[in-house]
């Protein structure tokens, strides 16, 4: 029997460093999450916000929030089981449900901060690009960026929806248009 080295021995464990819960669990990819609620210092603690957007087994829910040190503060919250108020019984994760579960939490932000007459939004929904810093304005419109998680940014993935949903809703939300289902170049 031939002598076999051990690779994991007391030194080892002695200074194996345990990653952290959420990442033990998958659920958070933390680099991406540093860049996203990194602040530059001269901004001195003003908030960057974030729409987070995640999919259940049954839903869809679309949240404004925006990071401190005590934790993630929501802002605004929707979820697309509310949509059954709208006149929406079912068909709660689709890409429609995404669009108007976006559409709410952006209405419902912006409203939140006083800011739902100076920008409307988009007011015929006909599926066209539509950006709110093309509008004139004395004001910046709201900016918050788009929040995904995990999940993977494919083409035609329900999260478009609910990003295209808040943008015509009213929210400045850095994107490009080629991740749209049907986009032609």
């Amino acid at each position: 029997m031939a002598l076999v080295k051990v690779l994991k021995n007391k030194a080892y464990f002695k200074r194996f460093q345990v990653k952290p819960r959420r990442r033990r669990e998958g659920k958070t990819d933390y680099r991406a999450r540093g860049k996203m609620v990194c602040q530059a210092k001269s901004k001195f603690n003003s908030r960057k916000y974030r729409l987070i957007v995640r999919f259940t087994n049954k839903r869809c829910i679309c949240q404004i929030a925006y990071a401190t040190i005590r934790g993630d503060m929501m802002v605004a919250q929707a979820s697309s089981h509310e949509l059954a108020k709208y006149g929406v019984p079912c068909g709660h994760k689709n890409y429609a449900a995404a669009y108007c579960t976006g559409l709410l939490v952006a209405r419902r932000v912006l409203k939140k901060f006083g800011l739902d007459e100076k920008f409307k939004g988009k007011e015929e929904i006909d599926g066209e690009d539509y950006h709110i810093e093309d509008e004139e304005s004395e004001q910046r419109p709201f900016k918050c960026i788009l929040d995904i998680g995990l999940q993977s940014t494919t083409a035609g993935h329900r999260m478009w929806g609910a990003l295209k949903g808040a943008v015509d809703g009213g929210l400045h939300i850095p994107h490009t248009n080629k991740k749209f289902p049907g986009f032609k170049p």
